[in-house]
């Protein structure tokens, strides 16, 4: 066994290396911290030494933020809500219309692979100014090939970063997120 005594506090400044890293950690925080019951569920295993916001923090740290002088920029193309080995959405698509209501659209492909037509699809918005994140767990099936998710009325007028993917029932399997872009509210 072995003791260790708490850090003190450093009186020296932090490089300009370190205040860098700083500002991807706490950027990449602040969007964890609303994907928190998605991530619980929907990203990567729960096995190893990683726990899975863990494993996405290190992907997205690594992969989705990208440095513009003087500050960091999401790549919001390369966010990834869940990573599992389930078939994912094919031809999914996104449209808003009136009532701050988004609609869905993909083609059933439950044939395929181990693809069920019971899988249920999992919906993420984000709107990054006012960094507020709206999920749905269960918007739809896998059959249905439609489904809508109504986004709270202070986002409308607000462009909406969106992400999809299909869990099993029991949510034991799960798909990797697919990105469908953004829309205005």
């Amino acid at each position: 066994d072995i003791m260790r005594s708490l850090p003190k506090k450093s009186k020296r400044r932090a490089s300009a290396i370190q205040m860098q890293q700083r500002q991807k950690f706490a950027m990449v925080s602040e969007l964890l911290n609303g994907l928190q019951p998605v991530i619980k569920r929907y990203y990567g295993s729960d096995g190893g030494l990683k726990t899975r916001r863990n494993q996405l923090m290190s992907y997205l740290l690594k992969e989705a933020l990208m440095y513009n002088d003087p500050d960091f920029e999401w790549d919001f193309s390369k966010v990834l809500v869940s990573r599992g080995d389930l078939l994912g959405v094919n031809a999914g698509s996104v449209t808003a219309v009136a009532g701050g209501l988004l609609d869905f659209t993909w083609t059933d492909n439950s044939a395929q692979g181990e693809a069920a037509a019971t899988d249920k699809l999992v919906v993420v918005v984000y709107e990054p100014t006012s960094k507020t994140t709206v999920y749905s767990l269960d918007a739809g099936t896998r059959a249905a090939e439609a489904a809508s998710l109504s986004l709270p009325n202070y986002l409308t007028g607000l462009v909406v970063h969106v992400w999809v993917l299909f869990a099993t029932v029991d949510d034991k399997r799960f798909a990797t997120s697919t990105y469908l872009g953004t829309t205005t509210v």
